[in-house]
């Protein structure tokens, strides 16, 4: 787990999107809209979740993601996984066999067991996936819910279905139009 990109704060964010969606699903460009993230780039991380198992793609006209399982499940350990790959935080170089006066040929003492700076990263590594690991979307969702005013889960349910029925009634006037 390397230095974390925005790739996993912009799949938080559309996540969340999807958290009040249920069953109906989103399209990662109208989830990237929303969000004020480059559609392209939403695309290539959904489909890291899609292979993740986090969320399940749909097609056709209302189609899109939706989420694979219950927000509680999902968590953001699982979540920077998918996206990152699992990456150490740290990559031990091994310094310590590089000192000049073992002249090459570094000592058992030197060497034995794990160095003792990469000990510390990975104690930090371990304390940090913990951390990620007992954090859930759903948990994130709460916590923008108790800060939103109460009409905002209404508000962004509406844009939504008002992005679907544009989306919909687009179609009908190409359709029409074919038919003539």
């Amino acid at each position: 787990m390397a230095h974390l990109t925005a790739s996993v704060e912009y799949g938080l964010h559309c996540l969340l999107g999807l958290i009040d969606a249920g069953e109906a699903p989103r399209s990662a460009r109208d989830l990237a809209t929303f969000q004020g993230v480059s559609p392209t780039f939403a695309a290539k991380i959904f489909a890291k979740l899609e292979k993740a198992g986090i969320v399940i793609a749909a097609e056709g006209v209302r189609g899109g993601y939706r989420l694979a399982r219950s927000p509680e499940t999902i968590s953001v350990l699982e979540l920077i996984d998918a996206i990152e790959g699992r990456k150490p935080l740290f990559e031990c170089q091994e310094i310590r066999t590089r000192c000049p006066l073992f002249e090459g040929d570094a000592p058992d003492w030197a060497t034995r067991g794990v160095c003792s700076i990469h000990a510390v990263m990975l104690k930090a590594e371990k304390a940090m996936r913990d951390a990620l690991a007992s954090e859930t979307l759903a948990d994130i969702g709460a916590r923008v819910e108790r800060k939103a005013p109460s009409e905002f889960g209404a508000d962004t349910r509406a844009w939504f279905e008002r992005r679907i029925a544009a989306r919909r009634a687009g179609r009908s006037q190409v359709q029409a139009r074919d038919m003539q």
